[in-house]
């Protein structure tokens, strides 16, 4: 990379802030996990410090360590479906055609976020593979200049604006499957299905105007000319071949290589889907986090055919599941110490902290301060359902309190806790492994984004909060 690029000569002032910020960040910012360890410790003493006895805490700490262990499982199966399905050898010619219809750069780009922002809401995985993959086939094209910074930012957006609005949102996904969540966190909040999350016609005008605005933001700040940056330019190696199977040569690799495994796996789990719409409808059987990831891993391993070529795409997606499977058990535990840990009057951590909100705010100014609060807190903790576990149980006991609908409170909490990944790097990871690039390269142009994102989201936040009228929780 030159100098030039690196300091981001010939952008504008809030991309070489970004470029700046993202250079401190990467020398200073530590690993999630040592946040996540953090949080532990100090909840832990916010608990005694309520009057809960250490043992007390201690105990609390071991009861909730594994409460999530469900959950987690299933956030990790989201993760490696979503790479599986985007490195197929289909979604590769689908990537191929894809890749030979923009016509400029700017158009390029502009067109990775619509593709990126699209498929986030079906999976984040998806969305951060295929769109990573689209942009390195795009890049490789002789005939288009297009700057690959730029480009990379834009194949973030679905995790950066709108995945949290569709169907792999780990907040509305654990809000309406009962069995997911902590006892202690249902009790507050009931169950709220995706009719009154996600599928609210609120949240999806909400998800229409984010695409919108981040589309024209990407086509306008895409730089142009001798000002765009190449894939070239960074020598990355765009080379976008498929790896191809190496021939079988022993007779027990015959099945690993024959598609009858994975025809007769499918043949079953299709027959137990219709069986399973029919007996609680499509809407409700989707919502269940195990039907979901069942679904996709049959078309994942449809989709490779061979089962060789399938747990090869596997065994590639693990190691993206690192942060889910050693933190949510950390999360779980600052739930249950936060929700379980009494004080000397009887009242938890979580209890202070919802009389805090309901003390500061009313219903109308709620959504706004549980948005900026979870933006904030977003940063430091980026896990959307690690998260949303530890803060459910006070904002939406704020929210019971202060009769806010509660299925609005849970897309103010995810519109805004998409907003922090806009700058953070935990969740670019993926993405920047498939681009070769690092964070700093593509942050300039997303910080761009969340500078128009953020007051936009919290403005709609609001508006829409006085449209919905307050339900109390429905348990099951």
């Amino acid at each position: 990379m030159s100098d030039k690029t690196a300091s981001g000569d010939g952008q504008g002032w809030m991309a070489r802030l970004a470029l700046r910020f993202t250079a401190w960040a990467e020398k200073w910012f530590p690993d999630a996990y040592i946040f996540a360890a953090i949080a532990v410790i100090v909840v832990a003493a916010a608990a005694m410090l309520n009057g809960a006895a250490p043992t007390e805490v201690a105990r609390t700490f071991g009861n909730g360590f594994w409460s999530l262990i469900v959950f987690s499982m299933q956030m990790a199966f989201v993760a490696i479906t979503g790479y599986v399905i985007a490195s197929s050898p289909p979604a590769a010619k689908l990537i191929t055609r894809l890749a030979a219809m923009p016509k400029s750069g700017p158009g390029a780009v502009a067109f990775i976020a619509f593709v990126s922002m699209s498929a986030s809401f079906l999976n984040w995985g998806i969305s951060l593979v295929f769109s990573g993959l689209l942009a390195r086939a795009m890049a490789a094209r002789t005939d288009l200049r297009m700057d690959y910074r730029a480009a990379g930012a834009a194949g973030y957006l679905g995790l950066g604006a709108t995945w949290a609005l569709g169907l792999s949102s780990s907040a509305a996904q654990l809000q309406a499957n009962p069995a997911s969540l902590p006892p202690s966190v249902l009790r507050i909040t009931g169950v709220l299905p995706f009719s009154e999350t996600i599928f609210l016609w609120q949240s999806m005008v909400m998800a229409v105007v984010l695409m919108v605005v981040s589309i024209i933001v990407c086509w306008v700040s895409t730089p142009t000319g001798a000002k765009a940056v190449t894939a070239q330019d960074l020598g990355v190696d765009v080379n976008t071949k498929a790896e191809a199977l190496p021939p079988r040569d022993k007779p027990g690799d015959w099945l690993e290589y024959s598609p009858l495994l994975t025809i007769l796996l499918v043949g079953m789990a299709a027959v137990w889907m219709v069986l399973e719409f029919g007996r609680v409808g499509a809407v409700t059987a989707i919502a269940n986090l195990n039907t979901y990831n069942l679904i996709c891993l049959m078309i994942g391993m449809l989709l490779h055919w061979r089962p060789r070529s399938f747990l090869n795409a596997v065994s590639k997606a693990v190691p993206a599941t690192t942060g889910v499977l050693i933190q949510f058990p950390l999360y779980g535990s600052i739930a249950v110490m936060m929700t379980a840990a009494k004080g000397f009057d009887g009242h938890t951590v979580s209890d202070r902290i919802a009389h805090l909100f309901v003390s500061i705010t009313n219903h109308d100014t709620f959504p706004l301060l549980m948005g900026v609060y979870s933006a904030v807190l977003g940063f430091f903790i980026p896990s959307g359902g690690g998260k949303w576990i530890i803060e459910a149980p006070y904002v939406m006991q704020a929210a019971n309190d202060l009769q806010v609908h509660l299925g609005w409170a849970v897309q103010v909490y995810n519109a805004a806790e998409a907003l922090p990944n806009l700058i953070n790097p935990f969740w670019m990871l993926p993405l920047l492994g498939v681009l070769a690039l690092k964070a700093r390269d593509i942050v300039g142009f997303s910080f761009l984004q969340l500078l128009i994102h953020a007051p936009l989201v919290l403005f709609m936040l609001w508006y829409f909060a006085g449209t919905l009228t307050y339900v109390p929780p429905v348990m099951p």
